[in-house]
């Protein structure tokens, strides 16, 4: 009896939590809807709501945000905004903390959590994973003697609270994974193992010749 009710427990779990967290989603994105005037509102046209009708209204504005901001006179726009936002107290410096994460996060350009890592930490010999976020900046440069990296190690089983850190180039493997896998892994306390590849060699961020996942 009780292998079966924990087997039920694996199946209904996390169609629960799924569930739970698309409500949670599609309930947020829903209040789009008090934006409408009164008169076209859903409810005032066919007399009942429509689920998820203020999802769609959401992704609707984000993308002709994204597609005015794409033009010139958008791009106007966006600067004449940022510039009125950094004009005001206390809003200036959230907007503008808020503006240069994201830019790293979502930019397709950047190289933010797009490599998942093996270090060394909290001490030698024991190991985890982190994610490149980048090169130390600004004035840490000048008191780090030779090429640091930045990276990000996330804690487990909430991988959005963790720990930021500069390490050495060549203490840093590379590993053969997607930044989707590595998380879930993290997220898994290790439970869920990434597949092995039958070609997979770490690499090192240093020198990108590495065997075994041990640097030379």
């Amino acid at each position: 009896m009780k292998r079966y009710f924990i087997t039920g427990l694996l199946i209904w779990v996390p169609l629960a939590i799924t569930a739970w967290v698309l409500v949670l989603i599609v309930g947020t994105m829903d209040q789009s809807l008090h934006l409408l005037p009164a008169a076209i509102h859903p409810r005032t046209i066919l007399g009942f709501d429509i689920p998820g009708a203020g999802a769609i209204l959401t992704l609707l504005i984000i993308m002709l945000t994204g597609l005015l901001a794409a033009n010139f006179i958008g791009q106007r726009l966006v600067s004449w905004w940022e510039l009125l936002l950094a004009r005001i107290p206390v809003v200036n410096s959230i907007y503008n903390s808020v503006k240069q994460v994201s830019d790293t996060l979502f930019s397709s350009s950047g190289n933010a959590f797009r490599k998942a890592l093996l270090i060394e930490y909290p001490r030698r010999g024991a190991w985890t994973i982190a994610f490149l976020t980048g090169k130390p900046g600004g004035d840490v440069v000048r008191h780090l003697d030779g090429d640091y990296v930045s990276v990000y190690v996330p804690t487990t089983p909430n991988p959005t609270s963790g720990f930021f850190l500069m390490v050495p180039k060549g203490d840093v493997i590379e590993l053969d994974m997607s930044v989707d896998t590595a998380l879930k892994y993290v997220i898994s306390m290790g439970v869920v193992a990434p597949p092995i590849r039958s070609r997979a060699v770490a690499t090192t961020v240093a020198d990108g010749g590495t065997e075994n996942g041990r640097s030379t």
